[in-house]
């Protein structure tokens, strides 16, 4: 009888041992992140720059020993930048391939997509560029999603910076604004623009919509914005749409200022444009890279992907350092110490500046700058801090 117990109890160390020390994300010596981004379908330049960031960060975090002395392994899913494919790659990832976390995606409405599977499953989810407050905060009752966070500024915070440099700067008393109708960024953006706009006493001549990714033709639509004389031109919409948009609008010698936000920054937008249909434009970003403090970043992320990087790239960078840092700070691959690590991440030093993680909205309080293009290069203007 005493050699049976005997037995039994070392099967039943055996297990306890194998379910606690031992499970699929952090066997052999890895610890598994998940990547979610849109590496193909309308928005997969920046998806593709976004995991190149994160990949960097992983190269150099795991040669310096890794995190709680293992090697991070990225863990990659194509959401194919559709809400319902982001849905798909969140469960695959977290409930197959056994993640710790996941990072992405870069639109918001690929990431409210992701969020609920994260949530369910208590798997933190932290995306660099998703801006739209949803993401963070259930709309419906206004608590704060235990399980997402974000290292980017959000839309309110974007369309206010954008206004007030519209006024102040460029000396607006009057602007039109053209949205794309189906975008929740490009919609949330507009709607903070004109509030701020009006309130500091501009007039909104015109509010004008198009269909991403089915519009092609703005001429139309141009004309009729031409017609109310606006002092600027917002557009906040995503680089495909907003290349054709500028050239259309400068070959009909629309030729005022045009402004718009985070989605603009992409290196494809000179090629849809231009270099000339650009000069005298705008636009709200995360970081410039013409920044000293990112010269590093940016040599290095040249020397491994042979391009510039672009803000996605910086941010997604900044992400996959902030969640290695927390989970540093946890001690533990567990969801809910991660959970608490993100929620007391407070000054990091990012290359998009220093970052502070709100715990009550899960948002990073930090900066926004405003750059310029000219000649088809992204120059920094000016920068604007949040209000204490």
């Amino acid at each position: 009888m005493k050699k049976r117990i005997a037995v039994v109890l070392m099967i039943l160390m055996v297990f306890t041992l194998v379910g606690c020390g031992q499970t699929a994300s952090t066997s052999g010596g890895e610890i598994k992140i998940g990547s979610n981004f849109e590496m193909s379908g309308a928005s997969a330049t920046f998806g593709q720059s976004s995991v190149n960031g994160i990949k960097l960060a992983f190269k150099e975090i795991n040669a310096k020993g890794g995190v709680l002395g293992k090697q991070l392994k990225l863990i990659e899913a194509d959401n194919k930048s559709e809400p319902g494919e982001s849905t798909v790659a969140a469960t695959k990832l977290i409930t197959q391939d056994k993640v710790v976390a996941v990072l992405g995606s870069v639109a918001s409405s690929d990431t409210l997509a992701a969020a609920p599977v994260a949530m369910e499953n208590k798997i933190p989810l932290l995306s660099p560029t998703s801006t739209n407050p949803k993401v963070t905060v259930d709309k419906d009752t206004g608590k704060v999603k235990d399980y997402v966070f974000r290292v980017c500024f959000i839309d309110p915070f974007q369309g206010e910076v954008a206004a007030n440099f519209v006024q102040n700067e460029l000396k607006a008393k009057s602007a039109a604004v053209f949205i794309d109708q189906k975008s929740d960024y490009s919609q949330g953006l507009a709607e903070v623009f004109v509030d701020v706009f009006k309130k500091n006493g501009g007039t909104i001549t015109t509010q004008e919509k198009y269909v991403a990714a089915q519009d092609k033709d703005f001429k139309a639509t141009l004309t009729k914005i031409k017609s109310t004389n606006p002092d600027v031109i917002f557009i906040p919409g995503y680089y495909q749409e907003v290349g054709l948009i500028a050239k259309q609008a400068r070959d009909m010698g629309l030729n005022v200022p045009l402004v718009g936000g985070d989605g603009w920054d992409s290196s494809d937008l000179v090629k849809i444009a231009g270099k000339e249909a650009l000069n005298n434009t705008y636009f709200v970003n995360h970081v410039a890279t013409d920044d000293p403090a990112v010269k590093g970043f940016v040599e290095n992320y040249k020397k491994e992907y042979n391009q510039d990087p672009d803000a996605l790239a910086v941010l997604a960078y900044d992400a996959a350092n902030v969640l290695a840092d927390a989970i540093k700070t946890a001690g533990d691959t567990n969801g809910d110490k991660i959970k608490t690590a993100l929620e007391n991440i407070k000054d990091f030093n990012a290359l998009s500046g220093k970052t502070s993680i709100d715990p009550k909205t899960h948002n990073p309080i930090k900066s926004a700058v405003i750059l310029e293009i000219k000649d088809g290069k992204n120059i920094f203007k000016t920068k604007i801090e949040p209000k204490k």
